[in-house]
């Protein structure tokens, strides 16, 4: 008889955005004459630039042709595009990252969850809580997360590390033994940001134990201090204990698109193995690809046409941040994040739980957010909201709060 990953029955309920989806369908099915506002789920809602559709249009032309269609593509990711994110995301800010040392794919989601593959089942995990909940599950699933504690909203084998509000949202190196250390700044949910300083000590940290930091920089485009750091890669050290992350969906729109990349160094070695090597093995045997026309699109984020009309996006959902942040604020909620990041997190009222909130502001402002404690068990008491939605749509929703608060 066949027999199944017993670890997948581990994990409680649904997927956070799973369950906000069945509620929000189960309200609006209830109450078919009312508007809902989404800031909830982080999806986009700018179009493509106009760079990067012109770009598929022509690249969708060449595959109509005997002379310019693509098959099977590389599974690392086309040189062009490979090229040019060396050249812009890190030789631009005197970073030495290689074209071999990135590799494309269909999502950052996806490289988070299957980065897992490549290291060994008895890996000790640590986890920012809240955390955004694919590093939490995929290790569930592996098998590194141990047994889940219902009463505590805590995993038995992965170590938590609190990001509240006494820290300024930002983690503590752990005391004890870690192995993978899993980081996201600017972070989501919280929309924190990391100093120099603060990234140094981490990766000093994983150089001195051996630990790989998985750094997951997805939402880099919406910083605009100069002092914060876009990349890990920009902290001395790091290319023997980091893995980075990025992602094409909110840069430029690609969350139906599908476009993101993972950068290894060739210097990450752990037990005398290439962590580049060992990826590339993964990727070639378990991944075809992202199609020529989407990459095609991607490398046109980066002509100069492009950059201006993802610079616009960025500055338009910025805006609709500030607007979230400052209304919230005026209305006597604590919020936190929204400056450097399109993420903005604010404390329940009068001590009200994350989901009660949740269900208040759905039922009351027909608002749709996400519930802190859906994150981990350092998010109860907070909500997130995100600034991806239209600008109007976004006023709209912070008067509809404003106004049952």
């Amino acid at each position: 008889m066949a027999t199944i990953n017993a670890n997948f029955n581990k994990l409680p309920g649904s997927y956070l955005f799973s369950e906000i989806a069945r509620r929000v369908a189960a309200y609006s099915e209830a109450n078919p004459d009312r508007t809902l506002i989404r800031l909830g789920i982080g999806d986009v809602t700018r179009p493509l630039p106009a760079a990067v559709t012109a770009a598929m249009h022509k690249s969708v032309d060449e595959m109509a042709t005997a002379q310019g269609f693509h098959g099977y593509g590389p599974e690392q990711g086309y040189d062009f595009l490979r090229q040019a994110i060396a050249e812009h995301d890190y030789k631009a800010r005197g970073v030495d990252i290689q074209p071999d040392e990135i590799f494309v794919s269909d999502g950052a989601k996806s490289d988070c969850g299957n980065i897992g593959d490549i290291f060994g089942i008895d890996n000790v995990v640590a986890v920012c809580d809240p955390v955004y909940p694919v590093y939490v599950d995929t290790n569930a699933m592996a098998g590194r997360a141990g047994d889940y504690d219902a009463a505590t909203g805590r995993w038995s084998n992965l170590v938590y590390m609190p990001c509240v509000a006494e820290n300024g949202f930002s983690p503590a190196i752990p005391e004890g033994k870690v192995d993978l250390i899993y980081l996201c700044f600017p972070n989501n949910p919280t929309g924190a940001v990391a100093t120099r300083e603060q990234l140094k000590a981490w990766v000093d940290h994983a150089n001195a134990t051996g630990a790989v930091i998985l750094f997951d920089s997805a939402y880099e485009a919406f910083i605009t201090d100069p002092a914060i750091p876009h990349s890990i890669f920009e902290i001395e050290g790091a290319r023997t204990c980091a893995i980075e992350f990025r992602s094409f969906s909110k840069t430029a729109g690609f969350t139906g698109t599908r476009c993101a990349y993972t950068v290894i160094p060739k210097d990450l070695e752990r037990n005398g193995t290439a962590l580049n090597g060992l990826w590339n093995r993964r990727q070639c045997t378990k991944f075809n690809g992202v199609p020529y026309v989407v990459q095609r699109g991607a490398e046109a984020v980066y002509s100069p046409e492009g950059r201006a009309q993802v610079k616009e996006t960025i500055d338009y959902y910025l805006n609709n941040a500030k607007v979230i942040r400052e209304g919230l604020a005026a209305a006597g909620l604590t919020v936190s994040g929204g400056e450097n990041s399109p993420y903005i997190w604010a404390r329940t009222p009068d001590g009200m739980g994350s989901w009660d909130f949740f269900d208040k502001l759905l039922r009351e402002a027909n608002v749709v957010t996400t519930p802190g404690a859906g994150f981990g068990p350092s998010g109860e008491g907070y909500i997130r909201l995100t600034a991806f939605g239209e600008a109007e749509a976004t006023r709209q929703a912070v008067e509809r709060i404003k106004a049952v608060l």
